[in-house]
């Protein structure tokens, strides 16, 4: 999968999730944990990465540099993707 179509699938469920469907209200870089997702939204957004993605995030993954920006998102999926296929 290529980063364009992990960018775009992170951004609709971000936008449809915690945005209402705004997606112009979503930022590549802006700060999206303590903001428009809590510790709740944290748990669905791995959820939704994991199911999505079919990747597993391990406990000490969840921080703020994989998960704290759609660009972070895109670089941590894309990272968990290059190492299963090359597994």
């Amino acid at each position: 999968m290529e980063k364009m179509e992990i960018e775009r699938d992170i951004r609709k469920f971000i936008a449809d999730e915690f945005f209402f469907g705004r997606p112009d209200k979503l930022s590549g870089d802006g700060s999206l944990l303590g903001t428009a997702i809590d510790s709740t939204g944290i748990l669905v957004l791995v959820t939704h990465l994991q199911e999505h993605f079919d990747i597993t995030v391990e406990d000490e993954e969840v921080v703020p540099s994989n998960l704290d920006s759609v660009k972070n998102l895109v670089e941590f999926v894309d990272r968990k993707l290059l190492r299963k296929t090359s597994s």
